[in-house]
């Protein structure tokens, strides 16, 4: 059993897509170790997790969750989609079954403060989606927004923005005292491998199978993107190994190796992140 600390922290979950498990792990990890926060920040697929465990789900309900839902049902093919809204899929199925599961919250009726992050293509900087700022903004709603993975899910608007996938942001962003008051941030970022796949392209319909290949290498690139020297002290990157971020048909073995990949990761390196810090505060 990880040694109790009862320090609060910040988590921070940046990108993800479909490897949310990983993200439930990690929150079992913290929760073992008796950390305690009132604030989570949510990137992406992670904003998923933070949504959920923000709005009340206990960890074993989030875990069943994970488990038993098909991701491969907010995938669709639609060049038409892709040529208007920029992406081969619209992403209404997706937030209309996040909005079931938190049951229409929106930021004010959170019992914890989120934070997701999404990005402004239009100028390129970070849209913050919290209590603060959007009270009446429906959860599930900021979550889209942050989960506009570039060609797959459409771009939505949102006032003078055009939103897209918050994992595209830099880590400034990311790295906000969103406390107020100074408390101890913990970023976990979820890096996989490069792997060569046989090439299966469908027979009418090619490019469609040419744009998830480079929607996969884009969104695995984005994940081993370098840390800056200024956050490493506070960033967690796990391993997700040859699982990307656009796997839609993992199999339940795979989501219980990316918990335990979260857990086990967890456990070892967020006491040795934050121990110089609790030492000094």
């Amino acid at each position: 059993m990880p040694v109790s600390t009862g320090k609060e922290i910040v988590p921070i979950f940046s990108g993800g897509g479909t490897r949310l498990s990983c993200y439930i792990g990690i929150l079992q990890a913290l929760q073992d170790m008796q950390f305690r926060f009132r604030h989570l920040v949510g990137v992406s697929g992670g904003s998923i997790v933070a949504a959920l465990y923000a709005t009340g789900w206990d960890l074993a309900s989030l875990k069943a969750l994970a488990l038993q839902t098909d991701f491969r049902q907010f995938w669709s093919f639609s060049v038409t989609s892709l040529l208007r809204t920029g992406g081969l899929c619209n992403g209404d199925k997706f937030e209309a079954w996040l909005d079931k599961q938190l049951q229409g919250v929106t930021f004010a009726d959170l019992p914890y403060d989120l934070h997701v992050l999404a990005t402004d293509i239009n100028g390129g900087g970070p849209v913050v989606f919290n209590r603060l700022y959007t009270p009446h903004l429906k959860v599930s709603k900021a979550v889209r927004f942050s989960m506009s993975i570039p060609l797959f899910f459409s771009f939505q608007p949102f006032k003078n923005h055009i939103m897209t996938d918050g994992v595209i942001l830099s880590e400034d962003a990311l790295h906000h005292d969103w406390s107020g008051s100074g408390l101890p941030l913990i970023c976990f970022r979820l890096k996989s491998d490069a792997e060569a796949k046989p090439v299966q392209t469908s027979r009418y319909f090619p490019l469609i199978s040419y744009i998830y290949m480079l929607i996969r290498t884009f969104m695995s690139a984005v994940s081993r993107e370098y840390v800056h020297a200024e956050y490493w002290h506070n960033t967690i990157v796990i391993n997700t190994g040859s699982i990307s971020a656009v796997d839609f048909a993992l199999t339940v073995e795979q989501k219980l190796q990316l918990f335990d990949t979260g857990y086990q990761t967890a456990c070892a390196i967020v006491p040795l992140k934050l121990a110089g810090l609790f030492e000094t505060q």
